[in-house]
């Protein structure tokens, strides 16, 4: 039976937690206003990562944000919807919460960058331009990290969401992927990541070999240039977070090799590692600080963190559902894996997908507000308000992006009014 980790005490391990930097010559950094507590054992802070704003001006988690008309939202140009699918808008019944939404003109110099650095590298061809316009990275990172310290470390968000998604499609999905030899192609994608360490000889094999496919180039360079912007426990975050969606690609993989479709927990463990988690816990290198590792590892934040990551990755599944179906490769996502386990219409699997995400997500807001309260730390607290805010903005990017997206034909007009 799962345990409530969020409820057990971290013991004072938040006294750690960094104000600002520390050390001679700091305190023109530190922030007006916040207490500096004495270092415990002459600790030091994290020099160069300091804390700008004052955490109580984010976002709260759990908290309505503010809410204006999308910019630039990617537009389906000239595409018709489907037969018994309707254009995409937020899902009747489902729990959100408003996104902060972006300046247009940064959404624009991020999607800029971005994409002069795929091409650089390659990594879109002429038929997949669209595709890429389409899928709007710098729109999903400006919506994820509203409390972003500058564009560079947007855009660095940007570059590994890139990836990301080169490997995705092009080694598990529809742009060229497949489940058999996943495992031998992801092992050589982490090592982009995580890279060889072995003779002069065999170095160079592998540099050639990593310089020689377009997702190898992408997850190579994406986390070469993020490193520098990362302390290295927030580096070692991100490897280890891209090893779990690994692991989940490979888990569902074996499920569509062996043509199973599993029961519905075996689902939801599989989507806790094929899952946004990646992207979610980048939050403070994005904003320009670091929670302390120790912190990070706490159990009631890892768990907090699994449940945001869990209702973002929902969110995919819904409004993703029209286009699975309509995909040439079986697809598994929740709402079809309640409908095959539990005997469900098509439409009473969707709507009860809703239900478990929605339970979700509320466990999410109601435990990020128990240990915000327990423990008022405002280094904490804005970590906890960025998982908010990118849970926010990954829900306002599928339900307005029409490029990408569409609803089935489920609700009656009133409802979706």
């Amino acid at each position: 039976m799962a345990t409530d980790d969020s409820h057990h005490s971290p013991r004072g391990d938040l006294r750690d937690i960094p104000y600002g930097p520390s050390g001679i010559g700091t305190s023109g950094l530190r922030i007006p206003g916040l207490p500096v507590p004495e270092p415990p054992g002459g600790r030091t802070g994290v020099a160069g990562r300091p804390v700008q704003p004052d955490p109580e001006d984010a976002p709260r988690a759990g908290a309505a944000h503010e809410t204006r008309e999308a910019p630039d939202a990617p537009a389906a140009e000239g595409r018709s919807t489907p037969p018994g699918e309707i254009p995409v808008r937020p899902i009747p019944g489902l729990h959100y919460r408003p996104a902060v939404r972006p300046d247009p003109a940064l959404v624009a110099e991020v999607d800029r960058r971005t994409e002069e650095w795929a091409r650089t590298l390659d990594l879109v061809p002429p038929e997949w331009e669209d595709q890429f316009a389409g899928f709007g990275f710098g729109r999903s990172v400006c919506l994820s990290h509203p409390d972003h310290a500058d564009v560079e470390r947007l855009v660095v968000a940007a570059r590994l969401l890139v990836a990301e998604n080169a490997v995705d499609d092009e080694y598990c999905e529809d742009h060229g992927g497949s489940p058999e030899g996943l495992g031998a192609r992801l092992g050589l994608a982490h090592s982009a990541l995580d890279p060889l360490h072995s003779t002069p000889e065999y170095e160079a094999h592998w540099r050639e070999g990593m310089a020689a496919d377009g997702p190898l180039r992408a997850y190579r360079s994406a986390i070469e240039l993020a490193l520098p912007w990362a302390a290295p426990a927030q580096g070692d975050r991100l490897r280890h977070d891209l090893a779990r969606l690994h692991l989940g690609y490979l888990n569902e993989a074996a499920w569509s090799l062996d043509q199973v479709t599993p029961p519905v927990w075996e689902y939801l463990v599989m989507r806790q590692f094929n899952n946004f988690r990646p992207c979610l816990t980048l939050n403070d290198l994005v904003a320009g600080y670091e929670l302390p590792a120790h912190v990070q590892a706490l159990p009631a934040l890892q768990r907090i963190t699994a449940l945001g990551g869990n209702a973002a990755t929902l969110v995919n599944d819904l409004y993703s559902y029209t286009k699975e179906q309509r995909s040439p490769r079986p697809h598994l996502n929740l709402p079809t894996v309640l409908a095959r386990r539990d005997g469900l219409s098509e439409r009473d699997a969707f709507l009860r997908a809703v239900e478990i995400h929605n339970e979700i997500m509320r466990r999410f807001e109601t435990e990020s507000e128990h240990l915000r309260a327990q423990f008022p730390d405002p280094v904490l607290a804005r970590y906890l308000a960025g998982l908010a805010a990118w849970v926010a903005g990954n829900h306002e990017w599928h339900a307005s992006n029409t490029f990408r997206y569409t609803l089935p034909d489920f609700w009656s007009q009133e409802e979706t009014a």
